[in-house]
């Protein structure tokens, strides 16, 4: 009997997981209906249903619990996948649930430290904080020190892997999907978040994490990163020093305290673009609940369990991304991201290279509007979805980062402008990307070998080509974009009258039958009429979202 029950929750949980997911494609199929639009389809329609989509989709992934919390987080680091309004809304996906029982954390905590516990002299019942993964408890050790324990909660491992395990095999599905499986790899997709997710049960990596950081800021008195306490930290239970402090974003609070919130807003972004720059490893989930401030004004980062790092190699083409934009130079803006892997290379970069020059003018264009990073993650998520893009996820944790540091630093201070505070830290990345005369001469002499190496190869491949020629072997390959496209609809419209034609004809032999001697016979050709009809359907939603991705594509 015992046996059964934890088969039969597994079953049930399985049952539950499986219950939403064809609940979200039943309303993706829906949705993908043009008759399902009373009144037509309208894009101001799609987007307040997609809205609501989304807003759905959060609350299921939050009723579903602790894995697919985190899966939902991952999710939003990937707006090459999804759509823009769903990226959005999933980023604001905090995971608050009910603590535990205190009982079971002390119980957790013996279990864990085992005669180590004896170092514990006091710890609070109730916890500071309760999240999906863990909760938070105040204690003092047997040497006065004032400690915190993030202690994890019971079974979370076991329900993880069942919940991963149903994740992969829906991520097989969709793949297989003659729809939602094209351009996009799932089952990869899925691979990551559960390496990602199960890292994240490890509290030793996020001590990891966290002594790294208090070592990069070591020297600076206006950062301030708990210490890990190395004895008392277990794969289920971390201890850090207890850092107390103001809510980053309680302006109030600060004033009375005697901060200046202009202050603490530079600090901030001061702090994270130093991250981004000189070290290369950041904090990704810097939201409010995260930061704090000590009561000498002193800036303190928690929670180290979601970090990304930047490579020296993706940190110096950062840098020629950013000198192409200042320069407001689109076509050297899509090369480097085509060299980066972030554009597909084998694509027309006309429609591309248009959306990125409006991109630019508008973000790039005094005065700078207080919101630009959030204007530009909007423009940048509308453009890569559907697209073939290919956004590293840590370069997407870095705009939304940014992003809130910006809408952190208007509630502290209205003018505050994060373009101003990021210049005197991006110029070193535009230097050291190879504007130096060092790094021109280097990259000169690059293209010199280049150029020499195409030289000499040169008469080989002309030869070649005329041996090719004159065996007649020699093919001739020629792709324009716009014609393509114009060829593609014009398919699609002939397919589509073709179809007109066949319903119109069944509709006239329907009426015939009716009117006979035989009126049942009229049930053959309604039935052959349905498939007929719902292709037809398809067709036409098909016909207006190309229009409509042309009439984005040509400003």
């Amino acid at each position: 009997m015992r046996l059964l029950r934890p088969a039969l929750a597994s079953a049930l949980r399985s049952l539950r997981i499986w219950g939403a997911v064809l609940q979200l494609l039943l309303f993706l199929w829906w949705d993908a209906q043009a008759w399902s639009y009373p009144g037509g389809v309208t894009q101001e329609r799609q987007e307040r249903r997609q809205k609501r989509r989304a807003r759905w989709l959060t609350a299921q992934l939050l009723e579903l619990g602790s894995a697919f919390i985190k899966l939902g987080q991952l999710l939003s680091a990937r707006p090459d996948v999804l759509p823009a309004s769903w990226v959005e809304e999933l980023s604001r996906l905090q995971d608050s649930v009910p603590a535990f029982s205190f009982d079971t954390a002390q119980a957790l905590l013996e279990q864990e430290l085992g005669e180590r516990c004896a170092e514990i002299i006091d710890i609070e019942e109730q916890p500071l904080g309760a999240a999906s993964l863990a909760q938070v408890h105040r204690a003092s050790l047997r040497s006065g020190r004032q400690v915190v324990f993030k202690i994890q909660r019971p079974g979370l491992e076991r329900l993880f892997r069942l919940d991963l395990e149903v994740m992969q095999q829906v991520a097989a599905v969709l793949q297989r999907h003659p729809q939602w499986g094209v351009g996009r790899d799932w089952v990869s997709i899925a691979q990551e978040c559960r390496r990602v997710l199960l890292r994240e049960l490890d509290f030793r990596l996020e001590a990891e994490h966290a002594a790294r950081f208090r070592q990069q800021f070591l020297d600076d008195p206006g950062i301030r990163i708990p210490a890990v306490v190395w004895e008392l930290t277990t794969r289920r239970v971390l201890c850090l020093d207890y850092v107390p402090g103001i809510k980053i974003n309680d302006r109030q609070a600060l004033l009375d305290a005697g901060i200046d919130p202009s202050a603490v807003a530079e600090k901030g972004a001061a702090s994270y673009l130093q991250q981004l720059v000189r070290f290369g490893f950041f904090h990704a989930d810097p939201h409010p609940g995260n930061l704090a401030v000590a009561r000498d004004g002193a800036l303190i980062y928690y929670d180290f369990g979601m970090v990304g790092t930047l490579s020296q190699r993706l940190r110096s083409r950062l840098g020629r991304m950013v000198t192409a934009a200042a320069a407001r130079d689109a076509s050297s803006l899509v090369r480097e991201l085509q060299a980066a892997g972030v554009i597909a290379s084998d694509i027309d970069p006309g429609p591309v290279r248009r959306l990125v020059r409006v991109m630019l003018a508008e973000a790039l264009t005094p005065p700078f509007s207080a919101n630009v990073l959030d204007k530009l993650s909007g423009d940048l998520y509308e453009l890569v979805y559907g697209q073939p893009f290919r956004l590293p996820p840590e370069l997407i944790f870095v705009m939304r980062a940014l992003s809130t540091f910006e809408g952190v630093g208007r509630s502290l201070d209205p003018s505050f402008s994060l373009v101003a505070i990021a210049r005197p830290y991006l110029l070193p990345l535009m230097t050291a990307s190879g504007n130096g005369p060092n790094d021109l001469f280097n990259q000169l002499g690059r293209q010199a070998v280049e150029v020499g190496s195409r030289a000499l190869g040169l008469p080989q491949r002309l030869e070649d080509s005329l041996s090719r020629i004159e065996q007649g072997d020699l093919q001739v390959q020629i792709r324009a974009g716009e014609t393509d496209r114009l060829l593609r609809r014009l398919a699609l419209s002939q397919q589509s009258a073709g179809q007109s034609v066949l319903l119109g004809a069944l509709t006239v032999a329907a009426a015939m039958l009716a009117a006979s001697t035989r009126p049942v016979l009229t049930i053959v050709p309604v039935v052959a009429a349905i498939p007929v009809g719902l292709s037809w359907v398809k067709l036409q939603a098909r016909l207006k979202r190309d229009a409509r991705i042309d009439k984005l594509g040509n400003p």
